[in-house]
């Protein structure tokens, strides 16, 4: 289905590019192609301009990832997800992310393939080939904040907040643990139906009847030292959310509002090993190690944050007398942690070197690896660093 799917994206991106004339975005000659194309499209004029801009951009700043649509390896939205990654750099740059993330697809497993995943790395490739850029898009669009509310049918609407990602989560965070609180006593709302009733309660000043510890929107960002000191402008990113530029890292470290603990790390694997002495319950801060560590749920295609995961016993706790330790513990989503015994499924999770793999039912197995919070060091500065000195 979805080779059929990217291969009819291709050949109609090919055909959009073919039709225009190259002039530029706000022209009329652009304009009225979309509007003659909208009918047979059955698309809005302004979603056929929106793809026509996509195929341009596909054609002419990634080629690469145009021809793995034909190939049937991507369809639109992926190809879109990428494309809106990359829109901060030149297009000289945009080539070169092109032909990166070829080269780094072709080392990753098929779970890289996934829109979010594949937006995920390409940000990463974006940070190494233009910071500047990468600084430049995130001022912008934190700028372009703002919040919409969109009538729909059977008298439901959606209101709709475009926020920087640290706002954004810790806010999530802390709706999603009122609900995880109000969970325990009331059966009657699924969490879904909580969260947007503690929602609906909290902006129009109501109290949602429940109150929940700072730690709640606690988020986490990991950077290293020479970056916090301006530096360097490397290795920033928030825990769930990914890579951030270095300058709007050290914005978000310098706020007085922010909620801070240290992450202590291995130079040597860039893993996190100890998070401090603020918490004096053990189980808490195994828990939060675990969340630091590994980030998001170990199931190689998902993406959810490890703080709104459960803490699973790799070598369960009853039946295989399992210690409650980081070296036996990995974050895993509710939806995949009742699938971990279902029959068919095999899981298998490495803390150490962060390797995970899952096969399903199908007898498809699919393996990924974390990304290590920190850089690790390399061997060549390791021996540099051990030598002697000079005299």
């Amino acid at each position: 289905m979805l080779a059929l799917r990217a291969r009819a994206d291709a050949a109609e991106v090919s055909f959009l590019a073919s039709l225009d004339s190259g002039s530029s975005s706000d022209s009329v000659e652009r304009r009225s192609l979309a509007e003659a194309l909208a009918p047979e499209l059955r698309l809005s004029p302004q979603g056929v301009l929106d793809r026509i801009h996509t195929a341009l951009a596909l054609t002419y700043r990634m080629p690469r990832l145009l021809q793995a649509m034909r190939e049937g390896q991507v369809d639109r939205y992926c190809a879109e997800r990428v494309l809106s990654t990359v829109a901060p750099v030149s297009d000289s740059d945009a080539l070169e992310v092109d032909r990166l993330l070829e080269e780094k697809l072709s080392r990753l497993s098929l779970t890289a393939w996934q829109p979010r995943n594949m937006a995920w790395h390409v940000s990463q490739i974006v940070k190494q080939v233009d910071p500047g850029a990468e600084t430049a898009a995130a001022r912008m669009a934190r700028e372009g904040r703002k919040v919409t509310l969109d009538h729909g049918v059977y008298a439901q609407s959606r209101l709709l907040a475009d926020l920087p990602s640290d706002v954004a989560s810790a806010a999530y965070a802390r709706v999603d643990a009122m609900a995880r609180k109000l969970r325990l006593s009331d059966s009657s709302r699924n969490l879904d139906q909580l969260r947007a009733d503690v929602f609906a309660d909290l902006l129009p000043g109501n109290d949602p009847g429940v109150q929940v510890p700072q730690s709640a929107a606690m988020v986490y960002l990991h950077m290293p030292i020479d970056t916090a000191l301006s530096m360097s402008e490397t290795g920033a990113s928030i825990d769930g959310v990914g890579p951030v530029p270095a300058a709007y890292a050290r914005e978000i470290m310098t706020n007085p509002k922010s909620v801070w603990r240290k992450v202590l790390c291995d130079p040597a694997t860039g893993n996190p090993v100890d998070l401090g002495r603020s918490s004096y319950r053990p189980n808490s801060t195994i828990r939060k190690v675990v969340e630091v560590r590994d980030r998001m749920c170990i199931v190689p295609w998902c993406r959810r944050p490890a703080r709104h995961c459960d803490f699973d016993h790799l070598q369960q706790w009853a039946k295989d007398n399992g210690s409650t330790s980081t070296a036996n513990a990995a974050p895993r989503c509710r939806k995949h942690h009742q699938l971990k015994n279902a029959p068919g499924w095999i899981h298998s999770y490495d803390p150490v070197h962060g390797t995970s793999s899952t096969t399903t039912p199908l007898g498809v197995t699919y393996t990924d690896k974390r990304e290590t919070v920190l850089p690790p060091r390399s061997s060549e500065t390791d021996s540099a660093t051990d030598e002697p000195p000079p005299f």
